[in-house]
């Protein structure tokens, strides 16, 4: 079974203070879920249509296993923090191995 990638690309950030208190409980709720964070911070380069703004990537053993992530109670609840703090690209994609 071929793992799964969440990755999520921020294009802005209105509230820094929400962002910062939806990782604190998204970080621990997505670990619990499986989740392992390969790279987060703000891009160290952007080319094409990108922009230097926070990234996310985090890897989960399945798709399946990263979209329960995404529906689990803790992580909606961090949601409900994150509360349209910043504007951001996200997906989940299969991975090719």
């Amino acid at each position: 079974m071929a793992k799964a990638y969440w990755v999520s690309a921020y294009r802005s950030i209105s509230n820094p203070e929400a962002v910062a208190a939806y990782a604190k409980l998204a970080a621990p709720a997505l670990a619990a879920a499986g989740g392992k964070f390969l790279a987060r911070g703000v891009a160290a380069q952007a080319y094409e249509s990108g922009i230097k703004e926070r990234i996310v990537v985090i890897e989960f053993p399945s798709v399946a296993a990263a979209v329960a992530a995404h529906e689990s109670p803790a992580y909606q609840a961090a949601l409900k923090v994150f509360n349209n703090a910043g504007v951001r690209d996200f997906r989940i994609v299969e991975g090719v191995e």
